[in-house]
């Protein structure tokens, strides 16, 4: 196994400060720029318009005002040679002149901030002295002098209107040129704002790309501790097992064959010395309780012998194993169990049987100390394509907290992994526990060549 090398967290959250950083800087920038147009529009484009409306209106006053000095200087085509009074035009010059005072006033208003004050000032100044110019002209036709008066209109009225209208219409150039101006700016903003956006977009992808690369191989090295540690735990279990059942095998046969011919020699022993004994005599009594004594021991040598590794499982397999071994749990337990086989069986033998006969052991041992349940079903069926073991009882089941920590239900896994099947622990629809072992036939099979190889 390679060394555990620096844990990905410290980076992976140094990633998502920085990837949070660009985001809210970003927004602040786009937020800021979108703002800068709203100033724009709201302070250049929308005046420039509005203004450039009063504008407009003053050109059509002021042309209407053109067009009244011309008729004041026109003869009337219905009486030839005869002209209108001009004190008869007073009252539509005063009108106009209210008019066009509102448009100014409208007009100052709007007026952009590109506005110089001497261009104000000019066109007021303007706009003052024409008024007064009007005010002598009239003065001068009320007082009978209308000749003259239309004199000073030919020279001088008409030539400040048209100052006036000149002036006007340079304002209106002028609104344009900055409607156009801040059109181009508002133009620059959206592009760079695209390509800011592009830039990010780049930079978030890459980050991205970088920080799934990052996450990949992290994932692929834990991955790879992780596969490397369970190869390491099914080997170092197998041996545990494997030298588990040793120890049982050895243990089982020292009992049986060590410990067993002795007390069997002492039970011949006995058995001789009690014929020599005088009948009826006290000594051949205690002789014949020292022989049973010694029976009985052996009895349980035995027993415990083929608890510890039955032999039956290297001489006549696993189905009669457990056909032996079930009525004596009945006996020990008290646990009643039905027992149910199925299928066209299959030879298992080797450590597949051990580790099969293992299981049975450990659920109904389960059953007896844990469940509470009187009943118990054991069902062996040898399917097509695997082998599968069924123990079921009505007890109180077992809590999933137990079931992870409990060293037997442990070893049950380990085996189940060892013989390459699945074991499961489920809850039936009447209470109680199924535990469920599944053995492919190929991995019986092929632990069964090797055996005989």
């Amino acid at each position: 196994m390679q060394p555990a090398g620096r844990s990905p967290t410290t980076p992976l959250y140094i990633g998502l400060v920085i990837t949070l950083l660009a985001v809210v800087g970003y927004s602040w920038y786009v937020t800021g720029r979108i703002a800068s147009l709203r100033q724009l529009q709201n302070d250049l484009i929308d005046r420039n318009r509005k203004d450039s409306l009063q504008l407009l209106r003053i050109q059509n006053e002021l042309n209407s005002i053109g067009i009244s000095m011309r008729d004041m200087l026109d003869v009337d085509p219905l009486e030839t040679g005869q002209r209108y009074p001009l004190t008869a035009w007073r009252p539509q010059f005063q009108r106009m002149r209210e008019d066009l005072d509102d448009a100014f006033r409208r007009e100052q208003q709007f007026s952009p901030a590109g506005r110089t004050v001497d261009q104000q000032q000019y066109l007021q100044s303007s706009l003052s002295q024409f008024w007064d110019a009007v005010d002598r002209i009239f003065s001068l036709a009320e007082s009978g002098k209308e000749g003259e008066a239309r004199e000073q209109i030919r020279l001088s009225l008409q030539a400040r209107l048209a100052g006036i209208s000149n002036s006007v219409a340079r304002l209106l150039v002028q609104n344009n040129e900055s409607e156009e101006r801040a059109t181009v700016q508002v133009t620059e903003i959206y592009d760079h704002v695209q390509r800011q956006a592009y830039f990010f977009l780049i930079g978030t992808l890459i980050a991205i790309v970088l920080t799934s690369l990052y996450l990949i191989r992290s994932n692929r090295l834990l991955f790879n501790q992780l596969a490397a540690l369970s190869a390491q735990r099914s080997e170092l279990a197998q041996t545990l097992i494997s030298a588990q059942e040793s120890t049982l095998r050895y243990v089982s046969r020292e009992l049986h064959d060590e410990f067993g011919q002795i007390l069997t020699a002492m039970g011949a022993m006995l058995g001789r010395a009690r014929n020599l004994a005088p009948d009826g005599s006290q000594l051949r009594a205690d002789l014949m309780e020292v022989r049973e004594v010694a029976q009985s021991a052996l009895d349980e040598v035995r027993s415990l012998s083929q608890a510890l590794h039955p032999v039956m499982l290297d001489e006549a397999g696993l189905e009669q194993t457990i056909e032996w071994y079930l009525p004596v749990v009945e006996r020990q337990t008290g646990v009643g169990i039905s027992y149910d086989k199925s299928g066209a069986p299959f030879p298992v033998s080797g450590s597949s049987a051990v580790h099969i006969y293992r299981i049975l052991q450990e659920a109904l041992n389960n059953v007896a100390r844990h469940s509470g349940a009187k009943k118990a079903w054991v069902r062996l069926r040898f399917a097509k394509e695997e082998l599968e073991l069924e123990i079921e009882d009505r007890g109180s089941g077992f809590a999933t907290a137990r079931a992870k920590r409990g060293l037997g239900l442990v070893a049950m896994r380990e085996r189940a992994e060892l013989l390459g099947g699945t074991l499961k622990f489920e809850v039936p629809a009447g209470g109680g526990t199924t535990v469920r072992l599944r053995v492919p036939k190929e991995s019986l099979s092929r632990e069964a060549q090797e055996i005989h190889a």
